[in-house]
């Protein structure tokens, strides 16, 4: 049984299938997690036809797991459902504002980490796309999603054909803060970063991206101020679009 400690992501699936059995089995038990009020402001769009994969696929930048896993998995902010339940209980939904979409996003995360849990328990592999909320109105288009209904995860999901080795992680001392937070000093950041700059697989980045540190691979190719601001104005543009501004 696989646990948080040795959980890998994974991006090649063998060609075995997800069954619907054991998919909705876990989607039940994740039911169980954390959430506001007790409303359950998410839901899940499977997609298994290739086709659909196919149309999903450029709004997470082509990468190949979207098209090769035997499932994938988009996790949504909804307040949709618990409106026109409201409606139709003579009740008057007020949840077209962005408190409403935080409130839904969060509860779609703790279900979509929960799943994530399940998901490594029963030994299925999977791999988290940040890109959901890059270009989300493609997502919006292709999955037809109504008002009060955004995409914020999508998880590629099967049976893994790798094992890569563990990805890094900054030590405890580096997150947790002692009743108030404390400010990082140089030597702070010298002490909790040197450990993944000393890797083999960071210097190499520097090397072939011809940048001096790591934080510059993050900054100047990654993580642009360009790319944010660009995919930020694109994010506020579709949660207006969903009607949550």
């Amino acid at each position: 049984m696989k646990n948080l400690t040795t959980r890998r992501t994974i991006r090649q699936y063998s060609k075995q299938e997800v069954s619907e059995e054991l998919l909705n089995r876990l989607m039940t038990e994740a039911a169980r997690t954390q959430t506001m009020g007790n409303l359950q402001l998410y839901s899940v769009v499977v997609t298994r036809s290739q086709e659909m994969k196919q149309r999903l696929a450029p709004a997470h930048f082509n990468q190949p797991m979207v098209t090769s896993a035997p499932v994938v998995l988009t996790i949504c902010a909804d307040f949709n459902r618990t409106s026109v339940w409201a409606l139709n209980r003579k009740a008057e939904p007020g949840y077209d504002n962005f408190l409403s979409y935080q409130n839904a996003a969060i509860d779609a995360l703790l279900y979509t980490q929960t799943l994530c849990n399940l998901m490594d328990e029963e030994g299925l592999g999977y791999c988290y796309l940040g890109t959901t909320v890059y270009m989300p109105r493609q997502i919006i288009d292709i999955l037809r999603l109504p008002k009060l209904v955004m995409p914020v995860a999508t998880l590629t999901v099967g049976w893994p054909a790798e094992e890569p080795p563990l990805s890094d992680r900054l030590p405890l001392q580096s997150f947790v803060h002692n009743e108030t937070y404390k400010d990082y000093t140089p030597q702070d950041i010298d002490t909790y970063y040197n450990y993944k700059e000393s890797l083999e697989e960071s210097r190499h980045f520097c090397e072939i991206n011809q940048k001096e540190t790591l934080a510059q691979i993050f900054t100047d190719i990654r993580y642009t101020r360009q790319d944010n601001e660009a995919m930020s104005k694109g994010l506020l543009e579709a949660l207006k679009h969903q009607g949550f501004l």
